[in-house]
């Protein structure tokens, strides 16, 4: 399951909105092991493309650089699809390297660039294996637990 504060969430759906007709991209950066999606970061799609997305390396290098400098991981991948349903294509499937991320797809295929509801799917994707998992969108990340006095 993937819990999403409803800042980061909008902040996807309007990301996706404002490159349509051209897909979005990006990543939602966390501490490592916290499944926490807690700093968006919005990625230039390198392709251009209505149908296909690509991570520029160089700002893909630099990202990583900076998530690990900071102890952080990958915990949301996140691109939108813009004439189809918010599904990962044969060609997203086999882009899914890191897997314990979840991986967002947004489709602008009703609305465009205009408001109205968008799709906004997550998936698990193992080794080639999709599956879809709920998502929870909650007003704020609850805080970290501290650790306990006896441990």
């Amino acid at each position: 399951m993937l819990t999403i504060d409803q800042a980061t969430y909008d902040a996807i759906v309007a990301h996706a909105r404002r490159d349509h007709p051209v897909e979005a991209c990006g990543i939602v950066a966390g501490p490592e092991g916290s499944d926490r999606p807690e700093r968006l970061v919005e990625m230039v799609n390198a392709a251009g493309s209505p149908t296909f997305y690509e991570f520029d390396s160089t700002e893909l290098l630099a990202l990583y650089k900076q998530m690990w400098a900071a102890d952080e991981e990958p915990v949301v991948v996140y691109h939108s699809h813009t004439a189809t349903e918010a599904y990962p294509s044969v060609t997203d499937i086999g882009l899914a390297s890191e897997p314990a991320a979840h991986y967002v797809l947004v489709s602008t295929r009703e609305h465009g660039n205009n408001d109205g509801p968008a799709e906004f799917r997550s998936y698990s994707i193992i080794d080639g294996v999709v599956t879809e998992e709920e998502v929870t969108v909650v007003p704020a990340l609850p805080p970290i637990d501290a650790p306990s006095a006896s441990s």
